[in-house]
């Protein structure tokens, strides 16, 4: 064989090992951007159920020392377990929050109760008061469990 063909060869072989390197760099590239922006989002997710996780805790203990009304904390907590442990909502003394959630979820809330009829206003505000008084006991014995519940 030539020596100028086999120069020709060795070049060629140079080029595409060449070609191969500089793919196989950016392929590495792509996947280390890829592996970091999971971490980052599995970051996010862990922080961001954490939060809600105190929020359920303080929500309870809002309950608890009765700062806020029992349906409010009983729809506020259920929607954060929805996302941290829907599980739970199945289970005794959790269920109670799910069960006047059921009960209250027709009402109208924020823009709409402004915007409705004062007299059905009070009508679905006694309705909730009954509703209230009638699951008082387990709501407070579920806000006290879900505050020392061991999220894992």
């Amino acid at each position: 064989m030539p020596r100028g063909l086999q120069l020709s060869f060795i070049i060629f072989g140079l080029v595409v090992i060449g070609i191969l390197l500089f793919y196989i760099w950016r392929q590495s590239r792509v996947l280390a951007e890829e592996r970091l922006r999971q971490k980052k989002a599995e970051e996010f997710q862990a922080k961001r159920r954490d939060e809600m996780i105190e929020s359920i805790r303080i929500i309870a203990m809002a309950i608890e020392e009765k700062q806020v009304e029992y349906s409010e904390g009983c729809l506020r907590i259920k929607g954060l377990l929805d996302y941290v442990a829907p599980d739970l909502l199945t289970q005794e003394p959790y269920r109670v929050f799910r069960e006047v959630h059921d009960k209250l979820s027709h009402m109208p809330t924020h823009r709409a109760r402004k915007t409705a009829e004062p007299e059905v206003i009070q009508k679905m505000d006694m309705e909730r008061f009954e509703v209230e008084k009638a699951h008082a006991d387990d709501i407070r014995r579920a806000a006290t469990a879900i505050r020392h519940f061991r999220f894992d």
